[in-house]
């Protein structure tokens, strides 16, 4: 594992990158025997030094939900990221200078109104503790480069969470509804980029429903002595494949009876 020297500078790295928007090489190639525990340290690192500047914890980010991409990324669970105040945008313009490489991906975001802790969360759980789920776009980005710039080869998972799960920004629109109200898995969304469809989706395709991923959270996070709070937003992962964005670009978010939002990409 790596030590905390290790882990402080890689996290610097990474802060230095969002910065400038110049991507870091892989941290996995760099250090062959990293592994998922060290790319959490990293993520967790960075997010204090964030705080220590500053920012603040609005919430959290569930990733690598669908099955393909676990299969892809060779893990068998999810991967999460952290939410921070400064990564809220209301639908309209977004600084295309403020990301690197920008990507869309279609969630759903539950908001709580009870405390989510220990390792025995369920789904239940979850629909009881949420005050309501709301429509949201993710924007993932990244500050280690995709392919590395030697061998051409893909980042592994441990370099993407310890890139914050490769989170950058939130869009949250449409309706507010209780999660009792509606059938879950049955959401939909159209996602259209310059008045084209680009991607539709069900949250079915978030590992059957968008509750697992954040009662999985809520019991993930429990070793650490921590857990989902009250106001807290969660990600629950996306259920489309994500879409570059350039400066420029349109997109609509449609999700039938939950509403629909625009936002651009600023040139």
């Amino acid at each position: 594992m790596f030590d905390d020297a290790q882990v402080a500078r890689l996290a610097a790295e990474l802060h230095e990158a969002e910065r400038s928007r110049v991507q870091v090489e892989h941290f996995s190639r760099r250090y062959p025997g990293m592994t998922v525990e060290d790319g959490y340290r990293v993520s967790r690192a960075w997010v204090a030094r964030k705080c220590a500047e500053g920012r603040t914890v609005r919430g959290h980010k569930i990733g690598l939900t669908s099955r393909a991409m676990q299969q892809a990324s060779q893990i068998d669970e999810p991967d999460f990221g952290t939410l921070l105040d400064d990564m809220f945008f209301e639908p309209g313009a977004l600084p295309t200078a403020r990301f690197i490489a920008p990507r869309v991906e279609v969630e759903l975001a539950f908001v709580l109104e009870r405390r989510l802790q220990g390792e025995q969360v369920s789904v239940d759980d979850v629909l009881a503790a949420t005050a309501y789920v709301t429509p949201a776009v993710e924007i993932i980005d990244a500050r280690i480069e995709q392919f590395d710039r030697h061998t051409r080869a893909m980042r592994k998972v441990q370099d993407t969470i310890s890139d914050n799960a490769a989170n950058a920004g939130i869009v949250l629109g449409g309706r507010r509804v209780h999660p009792r109200e509606v059938d879950l898995p049955w959401c939909g969304a159209i996602l259209r980029l310059n008045g084209v469809v680009e991607e539709t989706g069900l949250a079915a395709g978030v590992q059957g429903h968008p509750a697992i991923g954040i009662a999985w959270l809520a019991r993930k996070l429990a070793p650490w002595g921590e857990c989902l709070e009250p106001g807290q937003v969660v990600l629950a992962g996306s259920f489309t494949r994500p879409v570059a964005a350039r400066a420029g670009d349109r997109f609509e978010a449609d999700y039938g009876a939950l509403g629909r939002f625009e936002f651009h990409f600023t040139g």
